[in-house]
């Protein structure tokens, strides 16, 4: 796991932006540096502050001549930029950028977890080997089968490769964008990386807001659905997409060749004892896979059923290797006894005899170190429950683990939301099954509270998708009630972006490819990624196995949201797996926050002074009743939503970054 950055420029090429590009990303990689400057004098391999000595002593095309030195210039060229977190084979012999037959070099952020089977494969052809990285397989593979190698690849990635031969560099991002890439054009340089801040380092760079993502994400609570970015010019290559590039010219951004290589879809048809079956086995074998690595392994733990059953498995897997193993458990826990989860977590550490960890988020934290969980993230996030997570990596840091195992993807694949309920009614009356939809709703009444109204409701928002703000009434969503924004900003709030994703229809399966896709996974993955490379930390996803994923898909829509029990075929395939006081549970919280508490009470000035400020700050945007709701919320006379958060970090976003918002 590491990032990466490069560009491709037409005029001279300073040392000091190409070390400004890699500091601004050295918490991705403290344990090595390293760059690559190629143009018509050639190749030549730099190191850096981080880079250990051992690496310049290897007599290998990819080792660093000398630390690059600020004043040095290069002429016209192609440079990428590495920043190391070392987690397979920790030798120097991982250092990058790296190198393959002088041809192909390679900037790389990942893991591969197969990379041992393919590396087999790859010796039986003829390739060799210097090191023990999954890095170097990746590029023999390249070598090999060309852009046709990422179909062979289990993992996450984001990686660019330059064939100096060809005069080209391919880019590629892993089937769901877990690991990201950026990229953005300014006159005469081409430049990618895995955060957006590392274009700062560039004295050209004047950001400015996109305002319909800006829009998407204040009123619909959605980002990164699209390959834009909030700031305007600045664009993110999709997940399952890759793009070649001709080094011949600089390339502008709409002629790019960008290009899907990857489309999920699902499995074969699986139903009852069959698909949980079938789920455990898949999910077994990927946990096995996730925890191939040189490094301590940790993993979140919130106590809902996801990341319960990944440390169930881990422990099931280095019991294999060693009966003493325990997995270590990290756990963001409330001072609010409805939003803490500490007793479900510790079901889980005593059935698993796991060693658990906890921490309590405060407002005073929250508030002392917003302004650096901002900066990591890069564009603002929708609730302070990203703050619980960035707890929770902060603290495996300071216990030394590197490597963290998480539930993501799960809700997205197996039904875990509370739309795919209403996505299923749909479903029934669209086959004409009204005798089972008043058995789903009756259920939905006893289980979850839904009244038969409530579940009209969300029938209805599904079976027609424009009718989705009635299902916004009943839960007080921000664009049902539009007045909040400045009136010449409601015009962005028209468009849906769940609807334009596919997320509002009457299908369970189409309503996961939705968020899988665009409307939750995507943004969800971004805020992982920002919070564990904070702490220069490797979030690991197995329910994101491609194998799995495409299974999970294939079944049925009953055994994943029937009888108003979410996840139902999960539940049923970690039996005996996960403590049953867990796999009972009908609530759902994951790493939250106790912010509406904090609004309505201990933290309520600080509060409404931010907001106050957001609102003055932003006049294009937002409406002053906008605080007039807010203190409606406070005295109890309105439902609390997170549109009072989004105002308060958009603000301070704009000014974090001196973003231009215009009108």
């Amino acid at each position: 796991m590491c990032g990466i950055f490069g560009f491709i420029q037409n005029e001279s090429i300073s040392a000091r932006e190409i070390l400004r590009c890699s500091h601004l990303i050295r918490h991705r990689g403290p344990d090595d540096e390293g760059f690559l400057v190629i143009n018509a004098d050639g190749a030549s391999a730099w190191g850096g502050g981080a880079t250990p000595a051992a690496v310049y002593s290897r007599e290998t095309p990819d080792a660093p001549q000398a630390p690059l030195e600020p004043h040095l210039t290069f002429d016209s060229g192609v440079v990428l930029g590495h920043r190391r977190l070392s987690i397979v084979d920790l030798s120097p012999a991982g250092h990058q950028p790296m190198s393959y037959t002088e041809r192909f070099w390679m900037v790389y952020n990942g893991e591969v977890y197969n990379y041992l089977e393919l590396r087999e494969e790859l010796v039986a052809l003829g390739h060799q080997f210097r090191s023990d990285t999954d890095s170097e397989v990746v590029l023999a593979a390249y070598a090999e089968w060309g852009d046709a190698c990422l179909t062979r690849f289990n993992g996450m990635w984001s990686f660019a490769i330059l064939d100096r031969e060809r005069q080209t560099l391919f880019l590629a991002r892993d089937r769901f964008g877990i690991k990201p890439l950026y990229y953005w054009q300014s006159a005469g340089r081409f430049a990618f990386a895995s955060e957006i801040k590392v274009f700062t380092a560039f004295p050209d760079w004047n950001p400015t807001a996109n305002m319909q993502r800006l829009c998407d994400f204040l009123v619909w609570s959605v980002s990164d659905h699209t390959d834009e970015t909030m700031f305007e010019g600045v664009y993110q290559l999709l997940g399952g997409h890759c793009a070649t590039i001709d080094l011949s010219r600089i390339p502008s951004i709409g002629s790019l060749n960008v290009k899907r290589w990857y489309e999920l879809s699902p499995g074969p048809f699986l139903a009852g004892d069959d698909g949980a079956d079938a789920l455990r086995s898949a999910l077994i074998e990927s946990v096995r896979l996730h925890l191939r690595a040189d490094v301590p392994i940790g993993s979140c733990l919130s106590g809902g059923l996801d990341s319960s059953s990944i440390v169930g498995l881990m422990t099931h897997e280095l019991h294999k290797l060693a009966p003493s193993l325990r997995v270590m458990t990290f756990t963001a826990r409330s001072s609010e006894e409805q939003f803490d989860e500490g007793h479900y977590a510790e079901l889980v550490t005593a059935a698993t005899d796991a060693a658990p960890h906890m921490v309590v988020p405060t407002t005073t934290r929250l508030f002392d170190e917003l302004d650096q969980l901002l900066w990591h993230q890069d564009e603002p996030f929708v609730s302070t429950s990203i703050f619980a997570q960035w707890c929770v990596f902060a603290l495996a840091r300071q216990h030394g683990v590197t490597v963290m195992l998480d539930g993501q993807g799960a809700d997205e694949l197996l039904g875990g939301y509370r739309g795919f309920f209403g996505a299923y009614l749909s479903t029934l009356i669209h086959e004409r099954r009204f005798l089972q939809w008043i058995r789903e709703a009756s259920a939905l009444r006893r289980h979850i509270g839904f009244s038969f109204i409530r579940s009209a409701g969300y029938t209805a928002a599904y079976a027609f998708p424009k009718l989705s703000p009635f299902i916004g009434r009943f839960d007080n969503r921000p664009y049902c009630d539009l007045g909040w924004l400045s009136a010449s900003f409601r015009k962005c709030a028209r468009h849906d972006p769940h609807r334009a994703a596919g997320a509002r229809c009457h299908s369970v399966t189409g309503m996961s490819l939705a968020q899988i896709k665009a409307t939750n996974l995507p943004m969800l993955l971004k805020w992982e990624d920002r919070n564990s490379m904070a702490f220069s930390i490797e979030a690991r996803v197995p329910f994101l196995d491609y194998r799995l994923a495409e299974l999970s898909l294939g079944i049925a829509d009953a055994d994943k949201v029937g009888g108003a029990i979410s996840k139902r075929v999960l539940r049923r395939a970690m039996t005996g797996i996960v403590p049953q006081g867990v796999i009972d549970r009908k609530d759902k919280m994951g790493f939250v926050t106790a912010e509406e508490s904090w609004v309505r009470g201990e933290a309520r000035e600080q509060f409404r002074e931010k907001l106050a400020g957001a609102i003055v700050s932003l006049p294009s945007v937002l409406d002053h009743s906008l605080m007039t709701q807010f203190d409606e919320v406070i005295e109890g006379q309105r439902q609390f939503d997170h549109r009072y958060w989004r105002a308060i970090i958009l603000a301070l976003w704009v000014k974090k970054f001196d973003v231009t918002v215009n009108a």
